[in-house]
C-alpha cells in the first residue's frame, strides 16, 4: 500500500512548559489513532518524547545523534512503537553535543533535511513530527529547515505572545535563507483553565492577533495528560476519555482538514506553474 506523500511538521516553540512534547507525543498518537502512518522525531537533547513513549534510555540503541553526526541511515535508528501506526526516532543526551559538533560541517543547517529524504522517496509515513528543543538553536533550525510547516503550542499564559513573535520572526528568517515553502500550520492553544481569567484573554489575543491560524480546539489543563509520561505512555492510551486526550483526538482531526487543504492549495499552485 503507498500512502500520500510525507508531511513533515516542526512541533515548536523556544519557551520551555508550553506543552510542546506533550502535543508532539499526543498529536503523534491520535494521528495513527485515525489511520494516518506516522514517525516521532525526538530532536530535543533531554529525549523526553522518547520516554514519554516508554523508550527507557538504556534501551536506545541508534539514536538522532548518530543519524546526524555519523551519517547513519535513517532506517537504521527508527523503532516501532507500542501503537500501531506510530514509529519513532529516539534521542538521548549525546544530542546535547551537535551544536558544537555540527557547527563545524558544512550544510550543517540541512543534515536532517538530508537524512530525512530517503522517508520521502519511500512514501513509508504521511506524517512526521518533530519534537524541537525549547530553543532556538541548530537543532530547530535542522528541524524547520527538513519541515513543510510549523506547528506552535501556545501556553495560555502571560508572556505567551511575546514568545510566540520571536518564534515567528525565526521562521521568516528561515524562510527567506534555508527554507522556502516553509509556513506556520497552525497554533494550537494549550494548559487552557476556562477558571482562570488570563487563559480566556491570551486565548482572545491570539485569535485576534493571528486569526485562523489558531485552530478551534483548545487543550485544557489536565491532571490525566501531565500523569501520562511517567508510565511511558501517550494521554490517549493512559487515559482515552479524559478532556485533554479528547482534545488532542480534535486537534488531529482538525490538522488534518488543515493539511488537505495546504495540499490542494499546492497542487493548484504547481498546475499554475507557480
Amino acid at each position: 500500500m503507498r500512502f500520500e506523500a510525507l508531511r513533515v511538521l516542526a512541533v515548536a516553540n523556544q519557551k520551555g512548559g508550553v506543552g510542546k512534547t506533550t502535543t508532539a507525543i499526543n498529536v503523534a498518537t491520535a494521528l495513527a489513532a485515525i489511520g494516518e502512518r506516522v514517525l516521532l522525531i525526538d530532536a530535543d537533547p533531554q529525549g523526553n518524547a522518547s520516554t514519554g513513549l516508554g523508550f527507557a534510555r538504556q534501551d536506545r540503541g541508534v539514536t538522532l545523534y548518530d543519524v546526524l553526526m555519523d551519517d547513519r541511515p535513517v532506517r537504521d535508528a527508527i523503532v516501532p512503537s507500542r501503537i500501531k501506526g506510530l514509529d519513532v526516532l529516539c534521542a538521548e543526551a549525546d544530542l546535547s553535543g551537535v551544536e558544537v559538533e555540527l557547527g563545524r560541517l558544512a550544510g550543517r543547517s540541512f543534515r536532517l533535511r538530508d537524512a530525512l529524504s530517503p522517508l520521502r522517496a519511500e512514501h513509508s509515513y504521511t506524517y512526521a513530527l518533530i519534537d524541537c528543543p525549547p530553543s532556538l538553536s541548530l537543532l530547530t533550525i535542522n528541524a524547520l529547515a527538513a519541515a513543510n510547516a510549523v506547528l506552535v503550542p501556545l501556553q495560555c499564559e502571560f508572556f505567551a505572545l511575546e514568545g510566540l513573535t520571536q518564534l515567528l520572526r525565526t521562521v521568516e528568517r528561515v524562510r527567506g535563507s534555508l527554507n522556502p515553502g516553509l509556513r506556520i500550520q497552525g497554533v494550537v492553544l494549550t494548559m487552557y483553565d476556562r477558571r482562570n481569567g488570563l487563559s480566556s484573554q491570551v486565548a482572545r489575543d491570539a485569535r485576534d492577533h493571528l486569526g485562523e491560524l489558531v485552530y478551534a480546539t483548545v487543550v485544557p489543563r489536565n491532571v490525566r495528560v501531565s500523569e501520562a509520561p511517567s508510565f511511558g505512555k501517550p494521554a490517549l492510551i493512559y487515559d482515552l476519555k479524559c478532556a485533554g486526550s479528547q482534545a488532542y483526538l480534535s486537534l488531529a482531526k482538525e490538522l488534518v482538514k488543515r493539511e488537505r487543504v495546504f495540499r490542494s492549495e499546492a497542487v493548484k499552485t504547481a498546475a499554475r506553474g507557480g
